[in-house]
Protein backbone atom coordinates (compact mmCIF):
# COMPACT_ATOMS: atom_id res chain seq x y z
CA UNK A 1 0.00 0.00 0.00
CA UNK A 2 1.50 3.57 -0.99
CA UNK A 3 1.61 5.41 2.34
CA UNK A 4 2.43 9.05 -0.03
CA UNK A 5 -0.28 11.19 -0.50
CA UNK A 6 -2.67 11.06 -3.94
CA UNK A 7 -0.26 11.48 -7.19
CA UNK A 8 3.67 11.24 -4.97
CA UNK A 9 5.97 8.29 -4.60
CA UNK A 10 8.80 7.59 -3.19
CA UNK A 11 10.81 8.04 -6.15
CA UNK A 12 9.46 11.98 -7.72
CA UNK A 13 10.40 13.29 -3.78
CA UNK A 14 13.96 14.14 -5.74
CA UNK A 15 16.96 14.22 -3.58
CA UNK A 16 16.33 14.16 0.34
CA UNK A 17 18.66 14.83 3.38
CA UNK A 18 17.79 14.57 6.58
CA UNK A 19 14.71 12.60 7.82
CA UNK A 20 14.60 9.57 5.40
CA UNK A 21 16.67 11.42 3.02
CA UNK A 22 18.82 9.21 0.77
CA UNK A 23 20.84 11.46 -1.13
CA UNK A 24 24.31 13.31 -0.58
CA UNK A 25 23.45 16.51 -0.65
CA UNK A 26 21.00 18.14 1.45
CA UNK A 27 17.87 19.82 0.81
CA UNK A 28 17.61 23.09 -0.56
CA UNK A 29 15.88 25.59 1.49
CA UNK A 30 12.32 25.50 1.53
CA UNK A 31 9.89 28.40 1.31
CA UNK A 32 7.60 28.38 4.36
CA UNK A 33 3.76 28.16 3.84
CA UNK A 34 2.58 31.38 5.66
CA UNK A 35 -0.53 32.08 6.55
CA UNK A 36 -2.22 35.24 4.94
CA UNK A 37 -5.08 37.07 6.70
CA UNK A 38 -8.20 38.78 4.65
CA UNK A 39 -10.22 37.68 2.15
CA UNK A 40 -8.86 33.71 1.21
CA UNK A 41 -9.46 31.00 -1.01
CA UNK A 42 -13.69 30.05 -1.75
CA UNK A 43 -14.90 27.83 0.96
CA UNK A 44 -15.91 24.54 0.49
CA UNK A 45 -18.45 22.87 1.87
CA UNK A 46 -18.13 20.89 5.23
CA UNK A 47 -20.59 20.37 8.06
CA UNK A 48 -22.60 23.54 8.17
CA UNK A 49 -21.94 24.79 4.42
CA UNK A 50 -23.85 22.49 1.91
CA UNK A 51 -22.17 20.12 -0.55
CA UNK A 52 -18.53 21.30 -2.80
CA UNK A 53 -19.18 24.08 -4.50
CA UNK A 54 -22.57 25.10 -2.94
CA UNK A 55 -23.27 28.42 -1.12
CA UNK A 56 -22.93 28.25 2.46
CA UNK A 57 -24.92 30.24 5.12
CA UNK A 58 -24.58 33.71 4.83
CA UNK A 59 -23.65 34.26 8.19
CA UNK A 60 -22.08 32.68 11.65
CA UNK A 61 -23.12 30.59 13.23
CA UNK A 62 -23.93 28.72 10.87
CA UNK A 63 -21.23 28.92 8.54
CA UNK A 64 -17.61 28.30 9.71
CA UNK A 65 -15.41 31.09 10.27
CA UNK A 66 -13.54 32.37 7.00
CA UNK A 67 -9.77 30.11 7.64
CA UNK A 68 -6.58 32.04 6.68
CA UNK A 69 -5.19 30.55 3.52
CA UNK A 70 -1.70 29.79 3.17
CA UNK A 71 0.17 31.18 0.37
CA UNK A 72 4.00 29.72 -0.85
CA UNK A 73 6.54 32.72 -0.66
CA UNK A 74 4.46 35.55 0.89
CA UNK A 75 4.50 36.56 4.61
CA UNK A 76 1.77 36.94 6.99
CA UNK A 77 -0.07 39.76 4.76
CA UNK A 78 -1.71 41.71 7.66
CA UNK A 79 -0.70 39.36 10.75
CA UNK A 80 2.53 39.24 10.29
CA UNK A 81 3.16 43.11 8.85
CA UNK A 82 5.62 44.58 11.14
CA UNK A 83 7.20 41.35 12.49
CA UNK A 84 10.27 41.20 10.12
CA UNK A 85 10.99 45.64 9.90
CA UNK A 86 10.57 45.81 13.97
CA UNK A 87 7.18 47.53 13.46
CA UNK A 88 5.35 45.77 16.12
CA UNK A 89 2.94 47.71 17.25
CA UNK A 90 2.58 50.15 14.23
CA UNK A 91 -0.27 50.58 12.30
CA UNK A 92 -1.79 48.03 9.61
CA UNK A 93 1.26 47.80 7.12
CA UNK A 94 4.00 48.95 9.41
CA UNK A 95 3.59 52.57 8.18
CA UNK A 96 4.36 55.10 10.88
CA UNK A 97 3.50 55.65 14.50
CA UNK A 98 0.51 54.21 15.64
CA UNK A 99 -2.74 56.32 15.27
CA UNK A 100 -5.81 57.28 17.15
CA UNK A 101 -7.75 54.13 16.37
CA UNK A 102 -4.69 51.17 16.93
CA UNK A 103 -6.45 50.30 20.07
CA UNK A 104 -3.71 51.57 22.60
CA UNK A 105 -5.27 54.30 25.47
CA UNK A 106 -2.35 56.55 25.65
CA UNK A 107 -1.78 59.69 28.63
CA UNK A 108 -1.72 62.96 28.91
CA UNK A 109 0.99 64.77 27.05
CA UNK A 110 3.88 66.04 29.33
CA UNK A 111 3.71 69.66 29.67
CA UNK A 112 6.21 71.94 27.61
CA UNK A 113 7.52 74.00 31.33
CA UNK A 114 10.19 75.64 29.36
CA UNK A 115 8.02 76.33 26.16
CA UNK A 116 5.28 77.85 28.77
CA UNK A 117 8.08 79.97 30.89
CA UNK A 118 9.33 81.75 27.69
CA UNK A 119 6.03 82.69 26.67
CA UNK A 120 5.16 83.94 29.80
CA UNK A 121 8.13 86.00 29.89
CA UNK A 122 7.57 87.67 26.28
CA UNK A 123 4.23 88.61 27.15
CA UNK A 124 5.46 90.22 29.99
CA UNK A 125 8.03 91.92 28.77
CA UNK A 126 5.90 93.26 25.89
CA UNK A 127 3.36 94.17 28.04
CA UNK A 128 6.39 96.24 30.18
CA UNK A 129 7.34 98.26 27.09
CA UNK A 130 3.96 98.89 25.98
CA UNK A 131 2.95 100.32 29.11
CA UNK A 132 6.58 101.94 29.33
CA UNK A 133 6.43 103.95 25.96
CA UNK A 134 2.33 104.91 26.26
CA UNK A 135 3.87 106.42 30.46
CA UNK A 136 6.37 108.39 28.28
CA UNK A 137 4.28 109.88 25.59
CA UNK A 138 1.47 110.69 28.24
CA UNK A 139 3.50 112.58 30.73
CA UNK A 140 5.40 114.13 27.78
CA UNK A 141 2.17 115.35 26.64
CA UNK A 142 1.25 117.07 30.03
CA UNK A 143 4.41 119.11 30.22
CA UNK A 144 3.29 122.71 30.35
CA UNK A 145 6.23 124.50 27.78
CA UNK A 146 5.46 127.97 28.73
CA UNK A 147 8.51 130.03 28.87
CA UNK A 148 10.69 130.73 25.67
CA UNK A 149 14.34 131.17 27.05
CA UNK A 150 15.11 132.51 23.63
CA UNK A 151 13.93 135.77 24.28
CA UNK A 152 16.15 135.88 26.76
CA UNK A 153 19.04 138.67 25.24
CA UNK A 154 23.17 138.57 25.52
CA UNK A 155 23.66 135.38 27.50
CA UNK A 156 26.31 133.72 28.60
CA UNK A 157 28.05 131.00 27.00
CA UNK A 158 26.96 127.12 27.94
CA UNK A 159 29.17 126.07 30.04
CA UNK A 160 30.01 121.92 31.14
CA UNK A 161 27.03 119.82 32.47
CA UNK A 162 23.28 121.07 32.95
CA UNK A 163 22.06 124.35 35.22
CA UNK A 164 18.45 123.77 35.90
CA UNK A 165 16.58 127.10 37.35
CA UNK A 166 14.21 125.58 39.69
CA UNK A 167 11.43 128.17 40.93
CA UNK A 168 8.37 127.85 43.77
CA UNK A 169 5.93 130.59 43.17
CA UNK A 170 3.18 131.93 45.15
CA UNK A 171 1.13 131.78 41.89
CA UNK A 172 -2.72 130.93 43.51
CA UNK A 173 -4.14 130.04 39.87
CA UNK A 174 -6.73 127.82 40.36
CA UNK A 175 -7.06 128.36 44.25
CA UNK A 176 -10.86 128.22 45.60
CA UNK A 177 -10.94 130.63 48.56
CA UNK A 178 -11.07 127.54 51.10
CA UNK A 179 -7.61 126.50 49.58
CA UNK A 180 -6.37 129.41 49.94
CA UNK A 181 -7.44 129.88 53.53
CA UNK A 182 -6.60 126.04 54.40
CA UNK A 183 -3.20 126.80 52.52
CA UNK A 184 -2.48 130.04 54.40
CA UNK A 185 -1.61 131.58 51.00
CA UNK A 186 -3.65 134.94 51.15
CA UNK A 187 -5.17 136.38 48.06
CA UNK A 188 -2.71 138.50 46.59
CA UNK A 189 -2.90 138.64 43.10
CA UNK A 190 -0.04 138.05 40.72
CA UNK A 191 3.06 135.38 41.15
CA UNK A 192 6.22 135.95 43.00
CA UNK A 193 8.97 134.08 43.61
CA UNK A 194 9.00 132.91 47.01
CA UNK A 195 12.39 130.21 46.20
CA UNK A 196 14.64 129.73 43.81
CA UNK A 197 17.11 126.90 43.14
CA UNK A 198 20.21 126.68 40.66
CA UNK A 199 20.74 122.88 40.13
CA UNK A 200 23.70 121.71 38.47
CA UNK A 201 23.93 118.52 37.44
CA UNK A 202 27.56 117.57 36.35
CA UNK A 203 30.23 114.58 35.95
CA UNK A 204 31.69 115.57 39.38
CA UNK A 205 28.80 115.90 41.42
CA UNK A 206 25.99 117.72 41.30
CA UNK A 207 25.65 121.14 43.60
CA UNK A 208 21.85 122.44 44.47
CA UNK A 209 22.43 126.29 45.21
CA UNK A 210 19.55 128.30 47.46
CA UNK A 211 19.52 131.84 45.87
CA UNK A 212 18.13 134.11 49.10
CA UNK A 213 14.65 136.23 47.14
CA UNK A 214 16.22 139.14 48.99
CA UNK A 215 19.22 138.78 47.18
CA UNK A 216 20.42 141.83 45.58
CA UNK A 217 20.95 141.94 41.95
CA UNK A 218 20.95 144.60 39.15
CA UNK A 219 18.56 144.34 36.20
CA UNK A 220 20.11 144.60 32.80
CA UNK A 221 18.83 145.70 30.00
CA UNK A 222 16.35 142.98 28.70
CA UNK A 223 13.53 142.41 25.64
CA UNK A 224 9.64 142.51 26.82
CA UNK A 225 8.22 138.49 27.18
CA UNK A 226 5.11 139.98 25.57
CA UNK A 227 5.85 143.29 24.18
CA UNK A 228 9.18 141.82 22.45
CA UNK A 229 10.77 145.90 23.29
CA UNK A 230 14.24 146.00 24.59
CA UNK A 231 14.32 147.80 28.05
CA UNK A 232 17.79 148.96 28.34
CA UNK A 233 19.59 148.52 31.38
CA UNK A 234 20.13 151.63 34.32
CA UNK A 235 22.00 150.02 37.14
CA UNK A 236 19.11 150.00 38.95
CA UNK A 237 19.18 147.50 42.01
CA UNK A 238 16.08 145.47 43.64
CA UNK A 239 15.45 142.14 45.23
CA UNK A 240 15.70 139.27 42.90
CA UNK A 241 12.51 138.18 43.63
CA UNK A 242 11.68 141.54 41.96
CA UNK A 243 12.98 140.46 38.94
CA UNK A 244 10.28 137.47 38.58
CA UNK A 245 7.54 140.36 39.22
CA UNK A 246 8.25 142.66 36.59
CA UNK A 247 8.43 140.48 34.21
CA UNK A 248 8.04 136.89 34.46
CA UNK A 249 10.42 134.03 34.03
CA UNK A 250 12.49 135.50 31.06
CA UNK A 251 13.36 138.55 32.89
CA UNK A 252 14.18 136.30 36.01
CA UNK A 253 16.93 134.10 34.28
CA UNK A 254 18.22 137.34 32.44
CA UNK A 255 19.27 138.31 36.42
CA UNK A 256 21.04 136.07 36.97
CA UNK A 257 22.60 134.66 34.34
CA UNK A 258 24.08 138.57 34.17
CA UNK A 259 24.76 138.73 37.95
CA UNK A 260 26.83 135.45 37.93
CA UNK A 261 27.91 134.92 34.77
CA UNK A 262 26.24 131.40 34.19
CA UNK A 263 24.11 129.98 31.43
CA UNK A 264 20.63 128.58 32.66
CA UNK A 265 19.42 125.45 30.23
CA UNK A 266 16.31 124.82 31.67
CA UNK A 267 13.59 126.35 34.03
CA UNK A 268 10.90 124.67 35.94
CA UNK A 269 8.59 126.83 38.19
CA UNK A 270 5.94 125.03 40.21
CA UNK A 271 2.84 126.68 42.02
CA UNK A 272 1.62 126.79 45.93
CA UNK A 273 -1.32 123.90 45.02
CA UNK A 274 1.12 122.07 42.62
CA UNK A 275 3.46 121.43 45.27
CA UNK A 276 1.38 120.78 48.01
CA UNK A 277 -1.04 117.94 45.60
CA UNK A 278 2.32 115.99 44.81
CA UNK A 279 3.51 115.37 48.61
CA UNK A 280 -0.39 113.87 48.86
CA UNK A 281 0.12 112.05 45.93
CA UNK A 282 3.08 110.15 47.34
CA UNK A 283 1.21 109.77 50.33
CA UNK A 284 3.49 112.43 52.92
CA UNK A 285 7.29 112.94 52.72
CA UNK A 286 9.01 112.53 56.48
CA UNK A 287 11.15 115.02 58.04
CA UNK A 288 13.55 115.43 60.63
CA UNK A 289 12.66 118.74 62.09
CA UNK A 290 15.77 120.30 64.41
CA UNK A 291 13.75 122.55 66.53
CA UNK A 292 10.03 123.31 66.64
CA UNK A 293 9.06 126.76 65.90
CA UNK A 294 5.45 128.53 64.85
CA UNK A 295 4.73 130.92 62.23
CA UNK A 296 0.92 132.80 61.53
CA UNK A 297 1.55 133.60 58.91
CA UNK A 298 2.60 130.66 56.81
CA UNK A 299 0.33 128.24 59.25
CA UNK A 300 3.64 126.40 60.57
CA UNK A 301 3.24 124.58 64.07
CA UNK A 302 5.83 122.18 64.71
CA UNK A 303 7.16 120.07 67.17
CA UNK A 304 11.14 118.76 67.26
CA UNK A 305 11.79 115.33 66.04
CA UNK A 306 10.52 112.82 62.70
CA UNK A 307 7.55 113.25 61.44
CA UNK A 308 5.26 112.56 58.50
CA UNK A 309 3.70 115.91 56.47
CA UNK A 310 1.24 115.89 54.57
CA UNK A 311 0.83 118.72 51.88
CA UNK A 312 -0.32 121.57 53.80
CA UNK A 313 2.03 121.27 56.26
CA UNK A 314 5.01 120.98 53.86
CA UNK A 315 3.68 124.21 52.52
CA UNK A 316 4.03 125.67 55.44
CA UNK A 317 7.39 124.19 56.51
CA UNK A 318 9.15 125.71 52.75
CA UNK A 319 7.62 129.06 53.35
CA UNK A 320 8.30 129.67 56.98
CA UNK A 321 10.63 133.06 57.33
CA UNK A 322 9.56 134.82 60.41
CA UNK A 323 10.01 132.37 62.74
CA UNK A 324 13.79 132.85 62.31
CA UNK A 325 16.25 135.41 63.34
CA UNK A 326 17.91 134.78 59.96
CA UNK A 327 14.86 134.31 58.10
CA UNK A 328 15.03 133.93 54.02
CA UNK A 329 18.66 132.25 54.79
CA UNK A 330 16.91 129.67 57.11
CA UNK A 331 14.18 129.10 54.81
CA UNK A 332 16.36 128.84 51.38
CA UNK A 333 17.90 125.56 53.76
CA UNK A 334 14.38 123.93 54.73
CA UNK A 335 13.29 124.23 51.04
CA UNK A 336 16.74 122.24 50.09
CA UNK A 337 16.50 119.72 53.03
CA UNK A 338 12.38 119.20 52.49
CA UNK A 339 12.90 119.19 48.55
CA UNK A 340 15.88 116.35 48.78
CA UNK A 341 13.79 114.20 51.03
CA UNK A 342 10.85 114.38 48.85
CA UNK A 343 12.95 113.20 46.01
CA UNK A 344 13.43 110.46 47.88
CA UNK A 345 10.50 109.49 48.66
CA UNK A 346 9.40 109.76 45.07
CA UNK A 347 12.06 107.39 44.21
CA UNK A 348 11.50 104.57 46.41
CA UNK A 349 10.23 101.17 45.09
CA UNK A 350 6.78 101.12 47.00
CA UNK A 351 6.06 104.39 44.86
CA UNK A 352 7.38 103.90 41.71
CA UNK A 353 6.42 99.59 41.27
CA UNK A 354 3.17 100.94 42.46
CA UNK A 355 1.31 102.35 39.40
CA UNK A 356 -1.56 103.73 42.43
CA UNK A 357 0.93 106.11 43.34
CA UNK A 358 3.25 106.48 40.93
CA UNK A 359 0.70 108.01 38.24
CA UNK A 360 -1.55 109.51 40.53
CA UNK A 361 2.35 111.19 41.53
CA UNK A 362 3.14 112.08 38.35
CA UNK A 363 -0.04 113.62 37.06
CA UNK A 364 -0.01 116.02 40.06
CA UNK A 365 3.27 116.93 39.71
CA UNK A 366 3.02 117.37 35.78
CA UNK A 367 -0.19 119.09 36.17
CA UNK A 368 1.53 121.99 38.43
CA UNK A 369 5.32 122.15 36.58
CA UNK A 370 5.84 125.45 33.74
CA UNK A 371 8.78 124.52 32.10
CA UNK A 372 11.05 126.24 28.89
CA UNK A 373 10.05 125.17 25.48
CA UNK A 374 13.10 122.93 25.48
CA UNK A 375 12.48 121.10 28.12
CA UNK A 376 11.94 117.11 27.68
CA UNK A 377 10.86 114.49 29.48
CA UNK A 378 14.05 113.07 29.90
CA UNK A 379 16.02 116.16 30.73
CA UNK A 380 12.89 116.40 33.87
CA UNK A 381 14.27 113.10 35.07
CA UNK A 382 17.43 114.17 34.79
CA UNK A 383 16.89 117.17 37.47
CA UNK A 384 14.96 115.04 39.77
CA UNK A 385 17.92 112.29 39.95
CA UNK A 386 20.10 114.78 40.55
CA UNK A 387 18.11 116.18 43.33
CA UNK A 388 17.80 112.96 44.62
CA UNK A 389 21.49 112.41 44.99
CA UNK A 390 21.88 115.42 46.35
CA UNK A 391 19.78 114.42 49.41
CA UNK A 392 21.76 110.73 49.44
CA UNK A 393 25.00 112.60 50.15
CA UNK A 394 26.15 112.29 46.87
CA UNK A 395 25.99 115.66 45.91
CA UNK A 396 26.37 119.05 47.51
CA UNK A 397 23.73 121.68 48.68
CA UNK A 398 24.47 125.33 49.78
CA UNK A 399 23.44 128.36 49.97
CA UNK A 400 24.96 131.35 47.26
CA UNK A 401 27.55 133.09 49.35
CA UNK A 402 26.45 136.23 51.30
CA UNK A 403 28.81 138.88 52.34
CA UNK A 404 26.75 141.22 54.28
CA UNK A 405 23.54 143.02 53.80
CA UNK A 406 22.27 146.79 52.23
CA UNK A 407 18.89 148.01 52.96
CA UNK A 408 17.19 144.87 53.84
CA UNK A 409 18.93 143.17 50.35
CA UNK A 410 21.63 140.43 50.82
CA UNK A 411 24.43 141.09 49.07
CA UNK A 412 26.60 137.93 47.74
CA UNK A 413 30.27 137.53 48.28
CA UNK A 414 31.50 138.76 44.71
CA UNK A 415 35.06 136.30 45.22
CA UNK A 416 33.59 133.19 46.27
CA UNK A 417 30.28 133.47 43.57
CA UNK A 418 32.90 133.92 41.04
CA UNK A 419 35.18 130.99 41.75
CA UNK A 420 31.60 129.11 42.48
CA UNK A 421 30.68 129.92 38.88
CA UNK A 422 33.99 129.23 37.11
CA UNK A 423 33.68 125.40 38.91
CA UNK A 424 30.12 125.20 37.99
CA UNK A 425 31.21 126.36 33.94
CA UNK A 426 33.98 123.86 33.38
CA UNK A 427 32.00 121.14 35.68
CA UNK A 428 34.58 121.02 38.58
CA UNK A 429 34.25 119.45 42.12
CA UNK A 430 32.51 122.64 44.10
CA UNK A 431 35.18 123.83 46.98
CA UNK A 432 33.40 127.05 47.71
CA UNK A 433 31.11 127.32 50.56
CA UNK A 434 28.12 129.12 51.74
CA UNK A 435 28.15 130.98 55.12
Amino acid sequence: MNDWPEGWSDSNRGPRYGRGSAGAQPESARVMRQVRRGPGAPRQGGAYGGGPGGPGPSAPPYGVPQQPSYVDGQGYDDYDSGYNTGQVYGRPGGGGPAGPDDGYIRGPRPANWGRRIRLTLTTLVTLLLVATVATYFWADSKLNRQVDLSKVIDRPATGDGTNYLIVGSDSRAGMSAEDKKKLHTGSAEGKRTDSMMILHVGSNGDTLISLPRDSDVEIPSYKGSGSGKVYPGRGRHTKLNAAYAEDGPTLLVRAIEFNTGLHIDHYVEIGFAGFANIVDAVGGVEMNIDQPFKDKYSGADFKAGKQTLNGQQALAFVRTRHAFAASDLQRTKNQQKFLSALAHQVATPSTVLNPFKLYPTMGAGLDSLIVDKDMGLWDLASMFWAMKSVSGGDGKSMNMPISGSSGGNLLWDKAKVKTLVNELNNDQQVTVSSN
